[in-house]
């Protein structure tokens, strides 16, 4: 279907570390119906320094009194095995596997695991060998754009497409890295900016709460959407609070695909199937408001308009005014072109 969305629900890393938690989001998202269900593949050792603090959203989400970033995302590193059990197991709920790197060695295991596609999450769309380890690849990629100005998504781009990747095979996710999203940051709109100024595929990475917004970007015209989802928002860790929980993940497909639905219509006004029998029963024609006898000349005081609509329009309402009459007629006698002479 060419107006399909891609849904990647992203479970990240609310997994906290248990492979029990990991799978029981991969039978999630595998029941909500979405397309592909996404984690973190990294080491954090050669992602973040020892020293680097957490995020204040971090803090106030995860509320242990540490304040090191390092510690809370070594705690949460998938493992080989893991990818391997992960990959698996999705296979045997038909769901797609996907995961995110954060640098060139994630880049390279991800791709020697099979991976179809590539994402850029948006704290890496500044890293030049990283972006040129991903476009070395050939494969499509999805880049997401928090924090971003517009002239870095170009630079990025060109980074892409320099060392191989086709504007084709590229899609920009519009998104705003502040966990959960306060609606006033949204900006919706700059995501038919970049569509409009950068001629490219368009989707949104989601981070606020509930599924409006997600929603009413399918309906501005995103192919992708991703959200992140957990098994309990009250769960302690960096991103449950920005998170669906099941059934609101459920929710946010079932309305992702009524909206595909809604919007994949011919474009041309006119009345669909579903309603054309309805016509005749909402719409009016004209009747008598009095009776009449054989004879009478028609003027609009014996006119009336009433439901059905399945006599003469009351938009011709001036070409039966003068008629003469063949036959008596009652009061609220339906019309005809054949009743008059």
């Amino acid at each position: 279907m060419d107006n399909h969305t891609i849904i990647i629900a992203e479970a990240g890393v609310n997994h906290n570390g248990d492979m029990n938690y990991a799978k029981k989001l991969i039978d999630v998202a595998a029941d909500a119906g979405v397309d592909y269900v996404k984690f973190q593949s990294f080491t954090a050792d050669k992602l973040v320094s020892k020293d680097a603090k957490k995020a204040i959203y971090q803090k106030s989400n995860t509320n242990d009194g540490d304040d090191s970033q390092y510690n809370m995302l070594k705690n949460l590193e998938l493992s080989h095995l893991d990818h391997l059990e992960l990959i698996k197991y999705c296979k045997e709920k038909n769901i797609k596997f996907f995961s995110t790197a954060f640098d060139v060695e994630g880049v390279t295991y991800l791709n020697n695991l099979g991976l179809e596609m590539f994402k850029i999450p948006s704290g890496e769309i500044t890293n030049y060998p990283y972006l040129k380890a991903i476009a070395l690849l050939g494969k499509p990629v999805i880049m997401s754009t928090g924090m971003c100005h517009e002239y870095e998504i170009k630079q990025a781009l060109d980074v892409l497409i320099q060392f191989g990747i086709s504007i084709e095979m590229i899609s920009i996710l519009h998104c705003n890295t502040e966990y959960p999203t306060p609606m006033k940051d949204v900006n919706l709109k700059a995501m038919l900016s970049i569509k409009d100024n950068l001629d490219i595929k368009i989707g949104y990475s989601d981070h606020t709460l509930g599924i409006e917004i997600p929603t009413a970007a399918v309906a501005l015209g995103a192919k992708i959407i991703e959200k992140h989802f957990t098994l309990d928002r009250t769960l302690p860790g960096p991103d449950h609070a920005a998170s669906l929980e099941p059934d609101e993940l459920k929710e946010m497909v079932k309305a992702v695909r009524n909206i595909e639905l809604a919007i994949s219509g011919c474009g041309v006004k006119k009345p669909s199937e579903s309603e054309i029998k309805n016509i005749t029963i909402a719409r009016k024609s004209i009747h008598l408001d009095k009776s009449l006898s054989k004879g009478h000349i028609i003027c609009e005081e014996d006119l009336i308009t009433l439901r059905p609509g399945d006599g003469i329009s009351p938009m011709e309402w001036n070409k039966i005014i003068g008629k003469k009459l063949k036959e008596e007629k009652n009061r609220f006698d339906k019309l005809f072109y054949s009743d008059f002479i």
